[in-house]
């Protein structure tokens, strides 16, 4: 097996629908995938492939943190990240969310944001602890993540995150 990570492309617009529909049985995911790329929120989104077929995808987002001091901090959702069902717990999403990550960083961004498993997301450094002082219109619980990009960044930051447009179907 030969897994590629690679940055989407127009022409992955299909298989990535594919991807999002088998991974989560929905059709909603990957509607808000083609409503962030028409949005023009998508701050990265890539694929992973192996042997040529893309068999996962992962696309971050804009965001925004409204600060109870009055300012806005820019930040970024991790949402969605989906892999085939017959491709997962092969490392696919892990690569995914590293490679995403790094690009997230080497683009400047300082906070990630993420409502997942919180039995997964940990191990990449996202923490419920982090995004406690963040107000989301999603109940997450300990599901609700951050992630500092830069170590710091969130120190003594409470507020309401925004979340690009297409995201309020889901509020």
């Amino acid at each position: 097996m030969t897994l590629t990570i690679r940055p989407e492309t127009s022409q992955d617009r299909a298989a990535v629908r594919h991807v999002n529909e088998a991974a989560f049985q929905s059709t909603a995911e990957p509607e808000l995938v083609e409503d962030l790329h028409e949005s023009g929120d998508v701050v990265c989104a890539l694929v992973a492939e192996v042997d040529g077929q893309v068999v996962g995808h992962i696309l971050f987002s804009r965001q925004a943190i409204d600060t109870t001091t009055g300012e806005s901090r820019p930040a970024v959702s991790l949402a969605p990240m989906a892999v085939l069902p017959e491709f997962q717990k092969q490392g696919i999403g892990s690569r995914l969310v590293r490679e995403g990550l790094a690009a997230c960083r080497n683009a400047g961004e300082r906070i990630v944001t993420v409502l997942g498993h919180p039995a997964y997301y940990p191990r990449f450094g996202f923490s419920a602890e982090l995004a406690r002082g963040l107000d989301s219109p999603f109940d997450g619980g300990d599901a609700w993540m951050a992630l500092e990009l830069v170590p710091g960044t969130l120190d003594d930051v409470a507020g309401t995150v925004r979340f690009a447009e297409p995201f309020n179907k889901f509020a």
